[in-house]
């Protein structure tokens, strides 16, 4: 079975979107093969709010979020990860608000520039966040749910009023998600696909694209991610079977369908595949530290 992706989606630029009773979005204009059609920004509760993944420093974007949030009390700025359509005006915005930003911290640096979603490497915030951790307002309540696996640092929320969870990058309904090492690590992303699958989340809320709704349908989603994270790693074993020990020439193969500007950030995964593939004792590669221009062969 395919991933069941979710790729409708109506919206308007600049306009603020009532997605749910506790939660309003609003979409950056910066799409793109890696953000889709742009950054949802995520505005939970009414009156003091919390504002989630504000995306680009982006002067008329920056605008549109002042229009939207007057009249308002911003108490929180939270970020999921250090990204460049996901954090830098997280602290401009905190400053407008005389708030402060929460996330885990600042992330490990990597390639991520050459795929299009750089790091944001100039970003910590003010309040470190983890597991077990409570952001809360009027009416609502977040709970703080580590789930490294795109980045080392990546977190999700879950809203306990509406048993949502905003899941950043970590789960997205339009693509699977890219995990690029070193800061990306594929068997945390597994072991980060399960934890939020545990938890019976009746909606997820990407940063990106429309949300995937209903606890069964959710339950499917999760799984069949899982699945085609497996089947690529599966695709990677016979490719060494074959004799193919090059990561760009193994996906050509493997990812001929997809969109060629994609395929540097599918040579990240690849490579984020083959990693944990060497920590298991099934792959070796000569170099101490691979790239995705390093050869590998089965061990």
């Amino acid at each position: 079975m395919a991933i069941p992706y979710v790729r409708e989606i109506e919206f308007e630029y600049g306009v603020v979107e009532q997605v749910s009773p506790l939660i309003r979005r609003v979409i950056a204009n910066n799409p793109g093969p890696f953000t889709y059609v742009g950054t949802g920004v995520y505005i939970i509760g009414h009156g003091e709010v919390a504002v989630l993944d504000p995306g680009p420093e982006d002067a008329e974007h920056f605008e549109v979020l002042k229009k939207v949030l007057e009249g308002e009390t911003v108490t929180h700025v939270l970020v999921s990860h250090g990204h460049s359509d996901h954090s830098p005006l997280a602290h401009p915005l905190a400053e407008w608000a005389a708030c402060k930003t929460y996330a885990k911290n600042c992330g490990i640096p990597t390639a991520k520039g050459e795929l299009g979603s750089a790091d944001d490497l100039g970003f910590m915030p003010d309040v470190k966040v983890g597991d077990g951790d409570v952001i809360s307002g009027p009416g609502w309540t977040l709970d703080v749910i580590e789930t490294p696996g795109h980045t080392c640092n990546h977190l999700c929320f879950g809203l306990r009023e509406e048993n949502a969870c905003f899941s950043g990058d970590h789960i997205m309904g339009w693509s699977t998600t890219v995990v690029a090492p070193p800061d990306g690590d594929m068997a945390d992303y597994m072991n980060s696909l399960d934890k939020i699958q545990a938890m019976k989340f009746e909606t997820l809320w990407p940063t990106h694209g429309s949300p995937v709704k209903g606890q069964a349908f959710v339950d499917t989603f999760i799984t069949e991610y899982a699945s085609h994270r497996r089947a690529r790693e599966a695709a990677i074993l016979e490719q060494l079977r074959f004799g193919e020990t090059a990561i760009p020439e193994m996906v050509k193969v493997m990812y001929a369908d997809v969109d060629t500007r994609l395929h540097p950030a599918a040579a990240m995964s690849v490579l984020g595949h083959m990693i944990a593939l060497i920590k298991a004792g099934t792959v070796r590669c000569p170099d101490e530290n691979p790239t995705v221009r390093s050869h590998f062969e089965l061990a």
